[in-house]
């Protein structure tokens, strides 16, 4: 088959590898119609390089169709439309039976400490071959992937519920938005446009967006967001406290992570650590404090006093500094992790099915493009160019 491979440092390419198979009883493997790039793909192109081997496939936003099915995950069918959880996880642990399956206690790393397993990304989660390829192996399988109608809808109707939609779903949950409060969204890719419109949804009384990309602020406007362009605003907490009577919002989510810009020094220290030795580079990321925190200083800056951050975006630095005076003399309430998809799709799932198109899924892919495609195309959405916000790849085309 045809797949997405990680070569170095911004380097991917198309390779033909081995098509997967049922290993494991609870194994099934499906033929992907559509697989999508996210934002956090780009920790791997660009960062995080020194936890791949070259080969490795990637991607973790994949649906298909069931080509194949083990005997221990008899509750799907050959046919079945089917969307991949990015989070591999069995449910039926203890952590799994509280909603938390991004802490499977089945495929936890323990090597190296981690949660459960994910698709496509790193040694650190698993080092499973991901969904940016034709066919994809579905461990777990008689508890992740979610069925969907084949109702002849475009595949972009369902295809967010990998990732995105219970990734923000989970931003604005943990945000604890009162009702009627307001909320304030820093960046508005794929997650940040998803989050600001989940909290209009579910009652926010105000949703602000933080952007810089014109495209994005744009997209965002037409859904009734109310949007701040960073580049005029010196002072942005300034400029939010003005917004909402010098108190700040209740609730922010940061939902750009370790790529902020504002933090030279960390950005360049990323650039190194790409290309020492891997084992160098590890050591790097373990014990020294290389996230561009200028996304989260802000957020912790912006909120209200006894107000409540929530952190979608990724960071990879293990001993990054914390304002943690601020923090405590406001009494701020921090929530963060990997979204834990399984527990929040059934709450969703019935929003997208709707004719109305709440949540408005199909307004926030901007490019579909074959997946021969995909190295034109990390590069593309990594310089934010031609309008890019949402690229999804098509193994047929």
């Amino acid at each position: 088959m045809r797949a997405l491979t990680w070569q170095g440092n911004e380097k991917v390419s198309v390779e033909t590898v081995a098509d997967p198979t049922v290993l494991e009883p609870t194994d099934a493997v499906i033929r992907v119609t559509s697989t999508a790039i996210c934002g956090s793909d780009l920790h791997l192109y660009s960062t995080l390089g020194m936890f791949l081997d070259k080969g490795d496939v990637l991607g973790h936003e994949a649906m298909g169709v069931v080509e194949a099915v083990g005997p221990e995950a008899s509750r799907l069918r050959v046919g079945d439309r089917v969307v991949v959880p990015f989070v591999i996880a069995c449910g039926t642990c203890h952590n799994c039976r509280r909603g938390f399956t991004t802490q499977c206690e089945t495929t936890q790393v323990h090597e190296h400490h981690k949660g459960a397993r994910l698709f496509g990304y790193t040694k650190l989660y698993g080092q499973v071959p991901g969904g940016q390829a034709q066919y994809l192996r579905v461990p777990q399988a008689q508890f992740g992937p979610v069925v969907v109608p084949d109702d002849g809808q475009p595949d972009e109707k369902y295809l967010y519920l990998s990732d995105v939609l219970p990734t923000a779903w989970q931003a604005v949950e943990y945000a604890a938005i009162p009702a009627g409060g307001t909320v304030v969204v820093l960046g508005l890719g794929p997650i940040g446009q998803m989050a600001s419109r989940i909290a209009a949804y579910r009652g926010a009384g105000r949703v602000i967006a933080v952007d810089l990309v014109p495209e994005r602020l744009e997209m965002a406007r037409r859904h009734g967001i109310e949007v701040l362009d960073l580049r005029d605003h010196d002072d942005l907490p300034a400029a939010i406290r003005d917004l909402t009577d010098g108190r700040g919002p209740e609730s922010v989510i940061d939902a750009v992570g370790m790529e902020a810009h504002g933090s030279p020094v960390a950005e360049a220290t990323h650039k190194v650590a790409a290309f020492l030795p891997d084992a160098v580079a590890r050591k790097v990321m373990d014990v020294g404090g290389i996230d561009r925190l200028a996304a989260l200083h802000t957020a912790i800056s912006v909120v209200a006093r006894a107000g409540t951050l929530s952190l979608s975006g990724v960071y990879g630095g293990s001993a990054d500094p914390m304002p943690m005076m601020e923090l405590f003399d406001k009494q701020v309430t921090v929530r963060m992790g990997q979204a834990n998809v399984q527990h929040w799709v059934p709450e969703i799932l019935p929003l997208v099915q709707r004719d109305d198109d709440p949540l408005a899924v199909l307004d926030l892919r901007t490019h579909r493009v074959p997946l021969e495609q995909a190295p034109q195309y990390y590069e593309t959405f990594q310089k934010k160019q031609d309008g890019c916000i949402k690229v999804v790849l098509d193994p047929a085309a």
